[in-house]
């Protein structure tokens, strides 16, 4: 796992990149919130949707809300960027959308998406 911190809008926003799945369960979802806190001094992250376990999108896991629901209990701020039109489940696209309309949870497309969002936001 890489995690490279940029400085947009005035707030530190730590990039994590990698070739394997970062995101297995919970709590490697706590270890990546406190492994960005203290490397990139950040609670704002942008997470490429490879770094999850693909159950993530399937919603009858419950594995996305479990996982989301540390992220808003520990105040960071995601950015999951990927390509999310291969999935056809229509609660996801819900669920995305929802989301992208919040202010904690981001699905983008681009890195330079995310993090542009993530430096908007409150």
């Amino acid at each position: 796992m890489n995690i490279t911190k940029v400085e947009a809008g005035g707030k530190n926003i730590a990039i994590v990149s990698g070739s394997e799945v970062i995101i297995e369960d919970v709590q490697s979802a706590l270890d990546l919130i406190a492994t960005v806190h203290y490397q990139a001094d950040s609670e704002r992250i942008v997470l490429n949707k490879s770094l999850l376990n693909e159950s993530f999108f399937d919603l009858k896991t419950r594995f996305a809300g479990e996982i989301l629901q540390k992220f808003i209990n520990y105040r960071v701020k995601v950015a999951i960027v990927g390509d999310f039109s291969v999935y056809t489940s229509k609660s996801l696209k819900d669920f995305i959308y929802e989301s992208n309309n919040g202010n904690d949870i981001f699905f983008l497309p681009t890195e330079e998406q995310a993090i542009e969002k993530l430096s908007q936001v409150k």
